[in-house]
């Protein structure tokens, strides 16, 4: 049993979590986007970090999905390098480590980082290695997930499945279609996610966040999706939502972010908390560490506070994420173990603290992603 404790930032920032919803492109720290700009001479709106967080309306709501992507041209000016992604995937993992995040889900459309003559293959390796770099020094479990894009043509997302199949086990942990939903429909790209479910690979599609069920349902029957990205207008359509329910296809929450792109009106008509009472499995992530100004910890405080999620709630929540990640089932089930007996620790302990009134482990402040690295990246390897 799950004793009863309050729900600070201290047991939010320890306790073990996940980040399967992250996009590369829109996670990075601002001080860094500085750096490779003076590095590559490309001009950025603003040469200081505040000029920069208010060029880019970080943290901002904005009037729909599309105006939010706009940030994404910014901080992909800069991501046209090997050294570039190498460092952003290293930066990115370890500010998901600094929280406790044991397993973090990179999402990134590789064609989006060719314009100055990379190969996609050299994109998908810079990434990984920075990751593996991150992860030898911190243990955090970090793969990636290739995107295609919604607005781009359905022979680029089969270009894109392609690469996805010839990483399969070497760090690409599966695939995914993003972009705008209006007018790009999932359908037109089932030819890449048969090639995708042709080879056994795991696959998300960002759907049910600015168009409605119909958006989902073709994820799910046309695409095969085995998670839905965001889906917070599943809720209009009953008969689906038992759908998703009933074969336990995780949605990955970005609550922020949905007030943000104007998905959801505030964090009070959020379905978060309908679907967590419906028995819906959901996970808490991030979306954009950068553009949305969070990280998972935030996000879980924002919910405890808005739902009055008490310690069972949030541990439910968290081991949700762990077995909703793309690992192969035993590597899944033994993390789920591990992660569920720390859990169970930790939450013990600051019960314990909380009831003789020492108050709660206090965690040094971590470097987010308008900060900057403590130390530089380590070199890439040959």
């Amino acid at each position: 049993m799950t004793p009863d404790l309050p729900i600070t930032d201290e047991l939010l920032h320890a306790l073990p979590k996940t980040d399967l919803h992250c996009h590369l492109d829109g996670s990075l720290r601002l001080q860094t986007m500085l750096e490779l700009a003076d590095q590559q001479g490309v001009k950025l709106p603003a040469t200081t970090v505040d000029g920069l967080a208010k060029a880019m309306k970080i943290g901002q709501r904005h009037a729909s999905l599309e105006e939010y992507l706009k940030g994404f041209e910014t901080t992909l000016s800069v991501m046209q390098t090997e050294d570039a992604l190498y460092r952003t995937a290293y930066e990115l993992a370890i500010d998901a480590a600094a929280e406790n995040c044991k397993l973090l889900e990179v999402r990134y459309a590789p064609v989006l980082h060719l314009n100055k003559g990379l190969k996609p293959t050299v994109v998908v390796e810079s990434v990984l290695e920075g990751l593996r770099a991150a992860q030898r020094e911190t243990g955090i479990i970090a793969g990636v997930l290739v995107c295609g894009i919604r607005n781009m043509s359905p022979e680029i997302s089969l270009r894109l499945a392609e690469l996805s199949v010839a990483y399969k086990n070497r760090g690409v942990l599966g695939f995914d279609l993003a972009g705008a939903e209006h007018g790009n429909p999932a359908k037109d790209h089932k030819e890449a996610f048969q090639l995708i479910l042709n080879n056994n690979i795991n696959c998300t599609v960002h759907a049910g966040e600015s168009y409605g069920p119909p958006s989902i349902a073709q994820a799910l029957h046309y695409c095969g999706a085995h998670r839905i990205g965001h889906g917070v207008r599943l809720r209009e359509d009953g008969d689906l939502l038992n759908y998703v329910n009933d074969h336990r296809i995780p949605i990955e929450c970005c609550p922020s972010s949905n007030i943000q792109t104007s998905a959801v009106q505030d964090i009070e008509s959020h379905p978060f908390k309908f679907y967590l009472d419906f028995g819906i499995r959901v996970t808490v992530n991030t979306d954009n560490r950068l553009i949305t100004d969070t990280t998972v910890t935030k996000e879980l405080k924002i919910l405890s506070q808005q739902f009055k999620l008490n310690a069972k709630d949030i541990r439910n929540i968290l081991v949700g994420g762990f077995k909703s990640a793309f690992l192969t089932f035993h590597d899944r089930a033994q993390l789920v173990r591990k992660v569920q007996n720390e859990m169970d620790e930790i939450i013990a302990r600051f019960a314990a603290q909380a009831q003789s009134g020492n108050g709660t482990d206090k965690q040094k402040p971590t470097a987010g992603p308008k900060g900057g690295p403590s130390k530089p990246p380590p070199a890439k390897r040959a």
